[in-house]
């Protein structure tokens, strides 16, 4: 998170720091998990599993930690608890159904009902953690430390994380067949290339990071488990979520509204994951429907001219890919929201706070370093002295 005049008006950058998030991304998660209930407040014992691919800085793993283990709760749900503390049931039938989900036992978090009325009182919450939780995080940078995060330095694009992933979850777990109390309920990702600008470009590296992070997703999910991760929207995207259709019951594309509407992030959240019989992924293997080609001969190249001189090349495969499919579009984060497109006045007295959790391993970490040797943390350097000599006029 930077510290320019827009990301000082950017109210999410701004509530980030000051919740203690170490980046906005937090709020993401937090309000997709309120429109799919990701983390399974009625069934706590469904989510106690999860992995978070390409972690850095590691605002997704405090939310998993905040929420999973230390048994807070955040947004909307954390709100309607406040309510129902504050004014006593909500009457709002859309709002009930959501109050059972935050204030069911096993849930994040549970008020007290001490009765009594003092403000500290009312501020005083039981915190519930689930039980056997297990999480780890994955980056090929290196993430600081977070209570009750176990950190994986790997390459989610290598079939040898993997095992390793295998043994971050349960150290007693041998090279061999998986069984089902290795398996995961929640993967998720938030990875994304560097950006260079060429959308067309930027669409493409994006696509191949979520194949492998889905590849790696199928490898030890649950059957099903739930799978999120950021997609940029383009030309011909459908087709990646009819891939998606074929392991998933249900697929939907979410857009929250702390994503910037200028953007062309977005989210699929995949529930219900169903193994294809006889079939086991591999890092970089397509995922084909068993649906033999339409054409009897394999191997060979087509060639069509077309009526503007274009020679198209069509290639004959065994199998057909999976047709095309249109996945629901949900926007995430009721209207009550900030919205994160907006520049929100800064208050009197606004002092900028510094990030959470600073970079461990930035490219720039040598440029640090010498602005740090010159006297700031953050690159605030000393004022310069002049030399008493060029003052007098003395050569």
């Amino acid at each position: 998170m930077g510290k320019s005049s827009k990301d000082k008006r950017d109210i999410y950058y701004r509530l980030a720091k000051e919740q203690n998030w170490r980046a906005r991304s937090a709020f993401k998660l937090i309000q997709l998990d309120e429109e799919f209930d990701l983390f399974s407040y009625e069934d706590p014992a469904k989510c106690t599993r999860v992995v978070d691919l390409c972690a850095a800085p590691g605002s997704w793993s405090q939310v998993l930690s905040r929420v999973l283990i230390k048994g807070e709760s955040f947004g909307r749900r954390a709100w309607i608890e406040k309510q129902s503390k504050l004014f006593g049931k909500q009457e709002d039938p859309a709002l009930d159904k959501l109050e059972k989900l935050s204030v069911s036992e096993g849930t994040g978090s549970v008020v007290a009902e001490t009765g009594k009325s003092s403000a500290a009182s009312q501020d005083e919450k039981i915190l519930l953690p689930r039980e056997n939780v297990k999480i780890v995080a994955i980056d090929l940078q290196p993430m600081a430390a977070l209570e009750g995060i176990v950190s994986l330095k790997a390459d989610i694009t290598h079939p040898a994380t993997v095992p390793l992933l295998l043994r971050a979850l349960d150290p007693d777990y041998e090279d061999g067949p998986m069984t089902e109390t290795h398996r995961v309920d929640l993967v998720i990702s938030d990875g994304a290339p560097d950006v260079t600008g060429l959308h067309d470009l930027d669409i493409y590296v994006q696509s191949q990071l979520l194949h492998s992070a889905l590849t790696l997703a199928m490898k030890v999910l649950k059957p099903g488990g739930k799978f999120v991760a950021k997609i940029f929207r383009g030309r011909n995207v459908d087709l990646i979520y009819a891939q998606l259709k074929l392991v998933f019951t249900r697929v939907h594309v979410a857009k929250p509204r702390s994503s910037r509407a200028s953007s062309i992030e977005a989210f699929v959240v995949c529930e219900g994951f169903k193994p294809i019989a006889g079939w086991t992924p591999e890092i970089g293997a397509s995922i084909r429907t068993n649906k033999p080609a339409s054409t009897t001969t394999s191997g060979k190249q087509r060639r069509h001219v077309r009526e503007d001189g274009i020679t198209e090349l069509e290639m004959e495969t065994a199998y057909d890919y999976a047709e095309r499919y249109i996945a629901p579009f949900l926007a995430c984060g009721d209207l009550s929201a900030w919205d994160a497109d907006a520049s929100y006045k800064l208050p009197e007295g606004h002092v900028s706070l510094d990030p959470v959790q600073p970079p461990t391993a930035p490219p720039y970490k040598a440029a640090l370093e010498k602005r740090r040797m010159d006297g700031g943390a953050y690159g605030k350097t000393k004022k310069a002295v002049k030399d008493p000599k060029s003052q007098s006029g003395d050569p």
